[in-house]
């Protein structure tokens, strides 16, 4: 079996949860599969395999910034051989820099925007000298991109910040854009980004999820459950059922993420 490194999946504390994973449920009109908090999470992990999982959560006003970013290090620092942390920003937080330099001083990994939580293009120069400081600081930044609905995380939004910020690592997930994929093969081949694999397969085919991984370079692809969204094993197994060769499942699975976070 592969080593798995599982690369999306959010937790939240226990008092809030499953009434946080029933808000995300209602704003995609999915029925969520878990609960949201770290023990499922590390059990669903240990049922099937799962080695690392890169954990976040998204704040939806700046004051919350700390306390989430807080929140994500203290449990990196209790399960340091289970979990890789990415800090929450916000658009409307005051010196982006500092807080990005404070929380990679404590071991986390990169950043998570969600645009249509958020509410803000991620191609407003309003977080332009964020972008500055996660480039600087070698930090990627993981990008809900893609949903119909808004025009906040559509993935054109992505050349524009590459053009601006060539050296900024980003990460498209939802194969480049949930609901939204033929756009993002348009608006992202030739560019130089990672996409990972979650919340896709219940509503692209195998034979797409081939496509875009060739499209967009088996190197760059990274497997990613969405916990609390879907089962962990279910997700493994889309993978597997794409018959693609065992270096290929070892990149995706949890090569990429490795070379990419210098692991």
């Amino acid at each position: 079996m592969y080593e798995i490194y599982d690369a999306h999946t959010h937790i939240y504390p226990n008092k809030i949860a499953q009434k946080a994973s029933k808000t995300i449920g209602e704003f995609y009109d999915i029925g969520m599969h878990f609960d949201g908090t770290v023990d499922t999470l590390l059990r669903l992990g240990n049922e099937h395999g799962v080695s690392k999982h890169l954990i976040h959560s998204v704040a939806t006003t700046a004051h919350q910034v700390p306390s989430i970013n807080n929140f994500i290090i203290s449990e990196v620092n209790l399960h340091p051989d289970k979990f890789i942390g990415f800090s929450t920003l916000h658009q409307d937080f005051e010196n982006p820099a500092e807080e990005l330099k404070r929380i990679k001083d404590a071991g986390l990994k990169g950043v998570k925007l969600h645009p249509d939580f958020q509410k803000f293009e991620i191609s407003s120069p309003v977080m332009d000298d964020a972008y500055r400081a996660m480039m600087e600081l070698d930090l990627p930044v993981l990008f809900h991109t893609g949903d119909a609905r808004y025009n906040w995380s559509h993935p054109g939004h992505i050349p524009i910040i590459l053009k601006k910020h060539p050296r900024l690592k980003i990460i498209c997930a939802h194969f480049g854009a949930y609901s939204q994929w033929q756009e993002a093969a348009s608006c992202l081949s030739g560019t130089d980004v990672w996409v990972d694999t979650s919340s896709s397969f219940f509503m692209i085919s195998d034979e797409e999820a081939k496509k875009y991984i060739h499209l967009y370079g088996e190197e760059k692809v990274l497997f990613g459950s969405d916990y609390p969204m879907w089962n962990v094993g279910d997700e493994i197994q889309n993978i597997l059922r794409l018959g693609l060769t065992d270096k290929q499942n070892e990149k995706i699975f949890s090569g990429n993420l490795k070379e990419l976070l210098g692991i």
